[in-house]
């Protein structure tokens, strides 16, 4: 299971997995260990774990980088809340997992959804599998600029070139003096 196969329905609690596709949504399975079996309607909000952010004061940081961080530090002995925990805990709990979160964007709300979306994950998800899959976009992601970059100092060294050789040596008419048009009015 990856975390693109993940998904959180709009208005219904919990996460669920993508078992199939129907014509006009999805059939997914309940991850709380019913294994109850559920079809979406083409209007159903779905979102899917692997497209979520959270809000940082630099951008965004995607929610498999926070929950990798929740896995390591829980590790250390960070402890979850749960969603009886008093509302101080939650701010704490992701003051040491994602430091740089923006308070203004990320909601009380959010925070409780996302140390829930931990606990229901915990025991069913590989977050070693999760984190060389990072790993491997990152290495891609860093391959990619560096041709970009090579790519677009020599579109500019081209470019520079082209200017050079089609600004004229000899053109002396028109250096350093201002043209005066008179125009006629009719």
């Amino acid at each position: 299971m990856e975390l693109k196969d993940i998904v959180a329905i709009a208005g219904m609690p919990g996460l669920y997995h993508v078992i199939g596709q129907r014509k006009n949504g999805l059939i997914v399975e309940t991850l709380d260990g019913t294994g109850k079996k559920i079809p979406t309607s083409p209007t159903t909000k779905v979102s899917i774990l692997s497209d979520i952010a959270m809000f940082t004061m630099e951008g965004e940081e995607r929610l498999a980088k926070v929950l990798l961080s929740i896995f390591d530090k829980s590790k250390d002995g960070l402890v979850v809340p749960d969603k009886k925990a008093s509302d101080d805990a939650f701010p704490q709990f992701l003051g040491k997992v994602l430091p740089n979160y923006d308070n203004e964007r990320i909601y009380l709300s959010d925070m409780k959804k996302l140390a829930s979306w931990y606990t229901i994950l915990s025991d069913k998800f590989d977050f070693e599998a999760l984190r060389k899959s990072l790993e491997e976009e990152d290495q891609e992601n860093e391959s990619e600029n560096k041709t970009e970059v090579k790519a677009k100092a020599e579109v500019k060294a081209k470019t520079e070139k082209a200017v050079k050789s089609a600004t004229p040596k000899g053109d002396t008419k028109s250096k350093g003096k201002s043209v005066n048009t008179i125009r006629k009015m009719a």
